[in-house]
Parts: structure tokens; sequence; C-alpha cells
């Protein structure tokens, strides 16, 4: 019996792979909250300023690191820009993310 690996699974139903998906919605999800006002929950939330350090050692990614990497993906530089506050630009960017599957990187 023939070995199949998950890229030729997901190759073979035309599917994104969870990794795909879940960087979809985080950049979807960034650039609705980049739209709405600046008063919003959401907004003051991503923006807000704890005051406090971070531990030693290696830092963890924080949530808007990964948007920025998954961003760095999909939009090249400038992404953050005028795609995200046009929203019809934006959809165009996430539509071609998707049908090119270009947010697949292995997570290591």
């Amino acid at each position: 019996m023939e070995d199949i690996t998950n890229k030729e699974i997901y190759a073979s139903v035309k599917k994104p792979t969870v990794i795909e998906t879940v960087r979809l919605n985080r950049i979807c999800w960034f650039g609705h909250v980049q739209r709405v006002e600046r008063n919003r929950i959401p907004k003051r939330v991503l923006y807000m300023n704890l005051g406090t350090t971070r531990l030693r050692g290696r830092p963890r990614n924080r949530w808007q690191d990964e948007v920025r990497e998954d961003g760095r993906i999909v939009g090249g530089e400038g992404w953050q820009g005028k795609k995200v506050h046009n929203r019809e630009e934006w959809k165009n960017l996430l539509r071609k993310a998707r049908n090119r599957h270009i947010l697949h990187m292995t997570m290591e």
C-alpha cells in the first residue's frame, strides 16, 4: 500500500489547509478591525498597551506579529496602507490569496 502525504490529499480535493484557513481568517479580521471607528472596542483592544514588560528569553509571537507576517506573504510591502481601507482592493487581495493558496507555509 502506498503512503499518501497530506499535501497530496489537499491538492487532490482542492481545499485550503487548516493553516491557510487560519491565516486568511486572521487577515480578514485584521482588515475589518482596521476599517471600524477608532472608539470601537476591537480596535481599542488591538492597539492597547498594557504597560507590562515581556518575559526574558525568546519573545513569544503576538497576534500582531502573526498578522504582519501573514500580510507580508499575501501583499508584500505596504499591504497595511491603502489596501486595508479600500474594501474592494482588500477583497481582491484576499481573493487572490485564496485562489493561489499562497498562505501555505509550514509552521516550524
